[in-house]
């Protein structure tokens, strides 16, 4: 398969995104709207921990002509590290392992926010109701992009750059921890939940170090179906890396843009997936859910 998509080749095919249900700044109608003007032609949702945008997606789609790729970004741990794992496709249903698993992290990411607000608020002008006025609503799962969007518009801070390089650092003083699955775990639970799972940005260099080896071996063997290679956070080199990687155990090359709307540079668009690719995840996505188009 191709590891570069052609950025001129049809449909341009963006499968990572992010809406106001969880840390982007924009409705899935807007966000949707965004990605017809970047001409896009298909865009997956994918917020942290939630599939509550989804229930809008048929309306977004509908008004942009951009079809939709239902999906999750669902958080993990390993050894301290953070690890994101997209899933393209699951079953959205409410009694399924993987749902369990994220219900479980959006609490106690909620506990972990209150925490840290708390202990912020103790040094700089921030209360719990300048962090939720951030939100799409009560569904919106809240972690620390709103408290550095709250940051911003106290004026403690410039951009939310600038908050995690500082007051929400992991080694900061005011940071709490919060419970996220095992990734191998994650993996078996998108399997299980009829979806299809890919390591988002595995070779992130401003998330710390790129995710060892012996993990992405552990997550392949428990059933891993490809890497998010193009992604702004991987260099040349690591893309080589990661795409060799992914050849040798047979996986699915993604690319896409993580964008976040105002929160963060990324473009949508920046990053593509080859179409062959979409067609193998639509093929490998066993849960009933499939793509919207218009």
């Amino acid at each position: 398969m191709s590891d570069e998509p052609d950025v001129g080749l049809r449909p341009r095919i963006d499968l990572h995104s992010h809406s106001s249900w969880s840390d982007g700044t924009t409705s899935v109608r807007e966000l949707f709207a965004d990605a017809a003007a970047a001409g896009l032609d298909v865009l997956a949702l994918t917020d942290h921990d939630t599939v509550a945008g989804w229930e809008e997606l048929p309306e977004a789609v509908a008004a942009s002509g951009v079809a939709a790729v239902p999906g999750i970004e669902v958080s993990a741990e390993y050894d301290g590290r953070s690890v994101h794992i997209l899933a393209l496709l699951p079953d959205p249903a409410a009694d399924t392992g993987l749902a369990a698993e994220m219900a479980r992290a959006r609490a106690s990411r909620d506990e972990r926010a209150r925490a840290m607000v708390d202990r912020i608020g103790t040094d700089h002008p921030l209360r719990w109701d300048d962090v939720t006025s951030q939100v799409a609503d009560d569904s919106t799962v809240i972690g620390r992009p709103h408290i550095a969007d709250a940051l911003v518009a106290q004026g403690v801070v410039t951009d939310r750059s600038e908050a995690f390089a500082q007051i929400l650092s992991p080694r900061g003083p005011y940071y709490v921890p919060y419970y996220a699955p095992d990734p191998v775990r994650v993996i078996e639970l998108i399997r299980e939940a009829g979806g299809v799972s890919i390591a988002a940005h595995p070779g992130s260099v401003t998330r710390g170090d790129a995710l060892p080896l012996e993990l992405l071996e552990a997550m392949v063997a428990a059933g891993l179906d490809g890497v998010e290679v193009h992604h702004r956070e991987h260099g040349p080199d690591e893309r080589e890396r990661l795409s060799e990687f992914a050849r040798r155990h047979d996986l699915l090359i993604t690319g896409g843009s993580d964008h976040h709307g105002e929160g963060k540079p990324n473009e949508l668009g920046e990053n593509l997936t080859a179409p062959q690719v979409l067609e193998q995840i639509e093929a490998r996505g066993t849960s009933g859910t499939r793509l919207i188009r218009s």
